[in-house]
């Protein structure tokens, strides 16, 4: 059976780095806190998962003081995101993973909503499909499931609109590849995305309720 590698793509969760458009609602720090959370949320599902390896590609590079604060679980592989644009950087770290001759999950840190069941389905998917991609209510995804990468995918997408989705999709179908879809899932981009939070996080970190 071929391994499944979820690769975690993810900023050093420092103040004015992550999270910028939730800085009006939560500040600087508070958007900071909540990008750990999510961090280390994210890769606690992917390791529950239990599909394959788990890699953070992180930006900056792991060595970077910025994750010097950041504890990272020792099963999981780290790596650098290098540069360029969200597609040239997604579409790297899938290639290493595909070229290691593993499957590919492609996840970001911005859907609490995304489990370990998601996750399994996702590499079941790619059991008889090209491609799985679980979308996001905002037009987005939060996660692209790959049994090979072709550039098309990633090359002059326009990120962070509502039709990144949706041109996935189409990009892939052009090339004749099946794409299995799962359910729609909040991601927590926007200030108004806050109120997809697990209730539990605002008082957990100290948010403002105010601004859910």
């Amino acid at each position: 059976m071929t391994t499944t590698r979820i690769i975690v793509i993810a900023k050093a969760p420092v103040p004015g780095f992550a999270k910028t458009r939730l800085i009006p609602a939560l500040g600087e720090t508070g958007a900071a806190r909540l990008a750990a959370r999510m961090l280390q949320h994210t890769v606690a599902t992917a390791l529950a998962a239990g599909v394959g390896p788990v890699e953070l590609c992180a930006a900056p590079a792991p060595n970077d003081p910025a994750w010097r604060d950041v504890a990272v679980p020792a099963k999981v592989v780290c790596s650098a995101q290098g540069a360029g644009d969200l597609g040239a950087r997604m579409a790297r770290a899938a290639q290493r993973g595909c070229a290691l001759g593993e499957r590919v999950l492609l996840i970001g840190t911005d859907c609490p909503a995304l489990s370990a069941a998601h996750l399994q389905l996702a590499a079941a998917a790619l059991d008889a499909h090209d491609a799985a991609l679980l979308p996001t209510f905002d037009g987005g995804y939060a996660l692209l499931g790959l049994r090979q990468v072709h550039p098309s995918l990633f090359e002059n997408m326009p990120w962070s609109t509502a039709a990144v989705a949706s041109e996935t999709v189409q990009r892939a179908s052009r090339m004749g590849w099946t794409v299995e879809q799962l359910a729609h899932l909040h991601d927590i981009d926007e200030p108004d995305d806050l109120q997809w939070l697990p209730p539990a996080w605002l008082d957990e970190l100290a948010l403002p309720h105010h601004a859910v």
